[in-house]
């Protein structure tokens, strides 16, 4: 008995000790500049998943026990760390961040501080959006980070662009992968730029956390929400402009034309089309017919609020946008809804949403190909008026310009179609607290797209013999419906040990699934002026007695169904905030291969060391930042069509049935059972540095080497690859390096209390280099040039991919004695180019082509800078592309087509030029893809400007608003460049391909006034 009560005094009495030091700490969080309080501020117990936020007065209260220590975390703060020893009330004050070491970074599945951060991580901030205030978030990527390259796919309104992150590293799917709030998106297109709060890229192998489809980069992007304890806040974004080209190329005009026709003519002993040259004066300006100054206005608006539980946050935004050729049979119009809706359900559960609806409407016009708009505008005759004596569309020459070339206004007046998209997406989770260190996360997210795209050809008579006249009406509605769903389960542990040893866990699950179906109805003998009072009739039979009508609806080809099952860990670990490691395992699985190569295990590491910390560096009046790092792994890509390991039923196949034609089904794709993952290995080595708390410097050295390339094989067409819906099988057959080099530097100061200013530089440099291609040639190719030429551009060892292969030229024949000293050349004349026999047999012929330049750029780089004087902003950025080369293949160079002034310098004698080549109605390989037609693509462009005026405090509150800025900006205001085509930005983004011009739709030149209201 004595023993019991002897123990139980002293249970009492540990009781009571351990009470002792537990206190209750009590205060209030204020901003360090203003003195004003701020509410939601995150106040937790450092090593512990306990804590609590500040109320609506920025009060908090929380029980702690002596010793331990407090921190304090609020989106662009600073991170603050208080310890608490016998005090009970706590005040603190946070300084503004801009983007210190202390912002916190999104790390996929969670965040970290940027000072902990040993991957090659980037942020975008809402400031910098604001700045730019881009129709499409691609813009305001551009120059803003070292190693991401974006280049347009077109200028159109809503044309999506083509991201690169550090290079092009397969010759299939190069697009990184996009995350909104957590959901797999397929392009940026659905959101509103004024909705995200921040970007993260992930470049290296810290994108390895999100394993498959991640091995070409992450994108996150985090949309805004409320905050906790907070009134109602509106604010509400205008702007309205317009948008014009940026050139115009320059063209011969009617005299100059019909004196260079009848030269050519007259050089081929034929007829001179112009006997009257003095009566054409300068003719007809296609490109001034066809370019228009266009429209454009966006609006938003956003509502704030929180309570001591929730924050809610709801946007609604609209954009419309004309286009500079064709407007508004170019209209490109965008709506959003957005509602993020976070709750604490109880003290330790918490429910986070979002959700978004898109809808967009785009009107499509010919562009960035062979007679596109563009096209034709550079080709048809100066002497062809647009309208005829009857005011009709003129028609081109009956002969002498091809069956490709015509009136490109005709075109525009004839364009019916309309793309149109609804796309809702969400987010939903969980977050679950318990046992003090660890929290358990559930999300689901969902994305449901309905695209429909109807095209109407009307009865058209385009020229004689021209590939675009319609004979029969044909009304074309093509319906396709989308659904992915991504469910995520994983927990965390987190913990600090002694003070010194951070550790946090996490494991968990990933399942991914894509489904989509498409339907497709072709139907002759309609009729109307346009869509809108379109009218189909019965079906027409065709000369053959068919009837030309296709419903392609549920067949098996015309839907896909794509799931991944993912299982990962991640450990990271830091030691007294100096030494930083960070370990991802992560095991794939993907529908795409068969049973023996459907599972990939992927590995990632990354060590940091915070030398600042050190005592030799931890008192400099030098170095206020210094961080070493280092990452590799391996990152898998599953990214080709589904089911070509296995022979499918998924062909087409038509047959006649009493006259009727009729689809049926056939085999499909050739399959190839032994495919398997193609596998990235990125390494990187970085060095963060900050200098007399002014200037930032971040570099990086990296290597991305892909093997196992998943290309397709090439094959004799006797296996049936030329089959309709057929193709020939995927292989695993190459590698591709890329190498380079990432330089960023910010420096900020704060000249007085009335002026500061920032300017920021980077610029990266690349090189890439293709190993091996392990097909019987060793040679992928792709890209057209001219009519009827081989693909100009080629995957092969020892060059960078989609380098250009053609003839390399040595200046003109001047004399017919230069012509009989070459080796051989078919046609050949003085006055023609000279081709180098590169192997040297005496003859020119196809086996002389060889490297003529390739389209991916050396170097990189982008300028910021900004200032703000009293109530005055202003910010300017410009990138910078050196290095690449553009095919120029917009020129048809037939007798009767236009010509670019450029001819005006040919070779019309021995000495005249030894550059432009003689023009001749005769046979020549003048036409030949060259270098002739390759041009340097560098180029130095403004992309924005922007000058804005807030008005001043006193104004604000008699206005009752907390906010009110005016600005006027212009985009794309000044290029220098080279290239003679519109835009040196040009790009179809495939890897072998890419970087040939047809006829390029400039990106606009585009000017905005706008407001922004907080209320």
């Amino acid at each position: 008995m004595r023993k019991k009560i002897t123990l139980l005094c002293f249970m009492l009495l540990i009781a009571f000790g351990s009470n002792a030091q537990t206190v209750t700490v009590n205060g209030v969080v204020k901003e360090a500049s203003t003195g004003g309080v701020l509410p939601g501020v995150s106040v937790s117990i450092k090593g512990s998943t306990s804590g609590t936020e500040t109320d609506f007065d920025g009060l908090y209260s929380i029980k702690v026990e002596k010793g331990a220590t407090l921190v304090f975390n609020y989106l662009g703060y600073k991170q603050k760390e208080v310890q608490v020893n016998q005090e009970t009330t706590i005040n603190v004050s946070l300084e503004e961040s801009a983007e210190s070491l202390d912002e916190i970074v999104v790390i996929g599945y969670g965040t970290q501080r940027k000072k902990e951060v040993t991957g090659a991580v980037s942020v975008v901030s809402s400031a910098t959006i604001e700045d730019l205030n881009p129709t499409r978030i691609e813009q305001a990527l551009q120059g803003q980070v070292a190693g991401v390259n974006i280049t347009q796919s077109s200028g159109s309104p809503g044309a999506a662009s083509n991201i690169r992150i550090r290079g092009v590293s397969t010759n299939g799917d190069s697009r990184p992968l996009i995350l909104l709030d957590g959901r797999v998106i397929e392009d940026l297109s659905v959101v509103n730029p004024s909705d995200i709060e921040s970007i993260n890229i992930l470049k290296d192998a810290s994108a390895g956390i999100y394993g498959v489809r991640a091995a070409n980069g992450v994108i996150l992007v985090t949309t805004k929400t409320g905050r906790k304890n907070s009134a109602f806040q509106s604010i509400l974004n205008m702007s309205v402009g317009f948008q014009q080209t940026t050139r115009e190329i320059p063209l011969l005009n009617a005299t100059e034309y019909a004196l260079l026709a009848n030269e050519a003519f007259a050089a081929n002993g034929d007829a001179l089309p112009f006997t009257n040259i003095s009566a054409l004066g300068r003719g007809t300006n296609w490109q001034n017919s066809v370019f228009e100054t266009a429209p454009t206005y966006s609006l938003d608006y956003t509502l704030n609020k929180g309570t001591e539980k929730s924050t809610y946050s709801l946007g609604i935004a609209a954009t419309s946008q004309d286009g500079i050729v064709g407007g508004s049979k170019a209209n490109f119009n965008r709506r959003n809804i957005r509602f993020n809706f976070d709750t604490d359900v109880l003290e330790n559960l918490k429910f986070t949403s979002s959700t978004i609806y898109t809808n967009t409407n785009k009107k499509n016009l010919i562009e960035n190909t062979l007679g596109s708009i563009l096209f034709n505008a550079l080709n048809m005759p100066p002497t062809t008026p647009v309208r005829d004596a009857n005011g009709d569309f003129s028609l081109p020459p009956a002969v002498g310009t091809g069956i490709e070339v015509a009136n490109p206004l005709t075109q525009i007046d004839n364009a019916e179609n309309i793309s149109t998209v609804n796309k809702i997406s969400g987010s939903y989770g969980l977050n679950y607290k318990f046992f003090d260190y660890f929290s358990a996360d559930v999300r689901y997210q969902a994305n449901y797209a309905v695209a429909n795209s109807n095209t109407y050809n009307k009865l058209r008579n385009f020229g004689n013999g021209n590939v675009f006249n319609v004979d029969v009406p044909t009304f074309t509605d093509f319906s396709q419906s989308f659904f992915d769903y991504t469910f995520d389960a994983f927990i965390n542990y987190e913990r600090v040990f002694n003070d010194v040893h951070s550790v946090k866990a996490m494991v968990g699950t990933s399942v991914f699934q894509s489904i989509g179906r498409f339907n497709t109805i072709l139907t002759s003998n309609a009729s109307g002026e346009d869509l809108n009072n379109l009218i189909i009739g019965n079906p027409v039979l065709n000369g053959d007695g068919l009837e030309i009508f296709r419903n392609n609806n549920n067949g098996d080809n015309l839907s896909y169904d794509s799931r991944l099952l993912s299982y990962f860990t991640r450990l990271q670990y830091a030691y007294d905030g100096k030494y930083l490691f960070s370990a991802v395992l992560r095991r794939d699985g993907s529908s795409n291969f068969g049973p023996k190569n459907k599972f990939g295990f992927f590995p990632t590491a990354s060590i940091g060391w915070v030398a600042s910390e050190e005592d030799f560096l931890k008192d400099s009046d030098v170095v206020s930042f210094l961080k070493l790092r280092a990452s590799y792994g391996i990152i898998g890509n599953d990214r080709i069509p589904g089911f070509r390991f296995v022979s499918v039923l998924n062909g087409e196949a038509e047959y006649v049935f009493n006259n009727t034609l009729v689809q049926g089904i056939a085999a499909g794709p050739i399959a190839n059972p032994e495919i398997k993952w193609e596998q990235q290995i990125p390494l990187d080595i970085g060095l963060d540095v900050e200098l007399f708390d002014k200037f930032n410097i971040t570099m990086d050295y990296f290597k991305k080497t892909t093997e196992d390339l998943l290309v397709s094989a090439q094959t004799s067409g006797i296996i049936g690859v030329a089959a309709p819906g057929s193709s020939v099988p995927i292989i695993n057959a190459g590698t591709v390096e890329n190498t380079g080099f990432e330089f960023a530097i910010g420096y900020k100061e704060t000249v007085s209390e009335d002026f500061n200013f920032n300017v920021n530089y980077n610029f990266t440099t690349l090189n890439n280099n293709v190993t091996f291609v392990g097909n019987d040639t060793g040679i992928l190719e792709g890209g057209s040039f001219g009519v009827g030429q081989e693909p100009p551009s080629r995957m092969e060892a020892g060059f960078p991919i989609g380098y250009f292969y053609g003839y390399q030229t040595n200046g003109l024949f001047q004399t017919q004695a230069d012509v009989n000293a070459h080796a051989t050349q078919t046609n050949a004349a003085p006055g023609d180019l000279r081709f180098v026999d590169t192997n040297g047999d005496g003859v020119i012929d196809p086996d002389d082509r060889t490297y003529i330049g390739d389209p991916i750029a050396d170097v990189t780089m982008g300028l910021n800078l900004s200032f703000n004087y009293k109530n005055w902003d202003f910010n300017a950025y410009a990138f910078a592309s050196l290095g690449n080369e553009i095919v120029r293949n917009y020129e048809r160079t037939l007798p009767l087509t236009n010509r670019a002034t450029y001819f005006l310098d040919r070779w019309t004698g021995p000495g005249t030029s030894n550059t432009v080549p003689r023009v001749t109605t005769g046979a020549t390989g003048n036409n030949l893809f060259s270098d002739f037609f390759v041009e340097d693509g560098s180029f130095l462009r403004l992309q924005s400007v922007q000058l804005g005026y807030s008005v001043g405090q006193k104004t604000l509150d008699k206005l009752q608003f907390s906010k009110l800025r005016f600005y006027v900006s212009g985009s794309n205001l000044l290029t220098v460049t080279k290239y003679k085509g519109y835009d040196p930005t040009t790009s179809n983004g495939s890897p072998i391909g890419g970087g040939i011009d047809q006829g390029f739709y400039p990106s606009p030149k585009t000017f905005l006034f706008g407001m922004n209201v907080n209320f």
